[in-house]
């Protein structure tokens, strides 16, 4: 039992006690000596206001003032080392993966979960050493992403101006915002855009001058978003359609039979050794780009169209290697 356990079971026990407890009794729940149970007593006096009586009769023993035994809380943020090593973890997660976005609401709970750290002896001033690293990452603007977080929270719609990635054409749009997404270190707003009369997917980083409206958003549920957004492969959403079947070399097939794809995914060994995946899709745009990163360690099996795309971007990568560098 460290620091911050005795500390915590010593408050517990005294706030039910209606008599003093023994010094034997708590040294025996808290598993240390006198000298320690009488630091922690005076930690809970002169720093954290504690009202701890002590007992001059039967051997002595501690409680509560009578008065303030139900009443008396321990201050601040309690957790155990477990809990606030996990909290620790996931501060330093929302850092990571935007930084500057949540950083003034965040600062101050950091700092006391920094002093709780120091004071359990868990190694305060070590966020660093949790590390994450960005893979194609946009660039967001912080200030985009707090006004749409504030949409999506305050249920209230959002209009921005929205510059498409494929044609640079900016369209002014009006929409009820349903969640904020985080996919492939890139995040998007899925939202329900009354001028289609459909759901869509926003890349938050080609969203610009958004604003909050007084209105309140159209509620979806969470089925119909789901249902919606999350069945198609990638971010496109959409009903999947067709199922892809992929067998990837043996050599290969120990990292693949680790990814997940999909979440109806299914797959299986073959008696060869190779691994195949079968995975449904809808726009194959994405899943074409994941086969195409494998190169020869992957053959598309079926559909027929799929297999065709992919042969086409091989095909086309090998036309560019087969002359002199820099020659197109």
């Amino acid at each position: 039992m460290d620091r911050f356990d005795r500390i915590y079971a010593l408050h517990a026990t005294l706030r039910r006690a209606h008599y003093p407890v023994s010094t034997g009794r708590l040294c025996e729940e808290l598993e240390c000596s006198q000298a320690t149970l009488r630091r922690i007593v005076q930690h809970l006096r002169e720093d954290m206001g504690a009202p701890v009586e002590t007992s001059r009769h039967d051997g002595g023993g501690y409680w509560y003032a009578q008065e303030e035994r139900g009443r008396y809380e321990l201050p601040g943020l309690w957790f155990n080392p477990s809990e606030l090593l996990a909290l620790t973890a996931c501060l330093q997660l929302l850092h990571e993966i935007e930084p500057g976005v949540l950083e003034p609401t965040l600062a101050p709970l950091r700092q006391r979960i920094e002093q709780l750290l120091e004071t359990q002896h868990l190694g305060a001033g070590e966020l660093h050493r949790i590390r994450i690293l960005d893979m194609a990452a946009r660039i967001n603007r912080p200030h985009v992403f707090r006004v749409l977080a504030e949409g999506v929270l305050a249920r209230r719609r959002l209009s921005f101006i929205y510059r498409a990635r494929s044609s640079g054409e900016a369209t002014e749009r009006t929409v009820s915002p349903q969640r904020l997404t985080r996919y492939r270190d890139n995040w998007y707003l899925d939202a329900w855009d009354p001028a289609r009369r459909a759901l869509r997917i926003f890349a938050v980083d080609r969203i610009e001058s958004p604003h909050v409206q007084p209105d309140r958003a159209k509620q979806v549920s969470r089925e119909k978003l789901d249902r919606t957004l999350a069945t198609g492969y990638g971010i496109f959403a959409g009903t999947p359609k067709h199922t892809a079947v992929l067998r990837f070399a043996p050599e290969r097939a120990r990292w693949v039979a680790d990814e997940q794809w999909h979440p109806q995914q299914v797959s299986r060994y073959l008696a060869d050794g190779r691994y195949e995946l079968r995975v449904p899709y809808g726009d194959a745009r994405e899943l074409v780009m994941d086969i195409l990163k494998y190169g020869p360690d992957v053959e598309v099996i079926s559909p027929r169209s799929l297999r065709s795309k992919v042969a086409a971007g091989l095909a086309a990568a090998a036309r560019q290697y087969a002359g002199e560098p820099g020659a197109r």
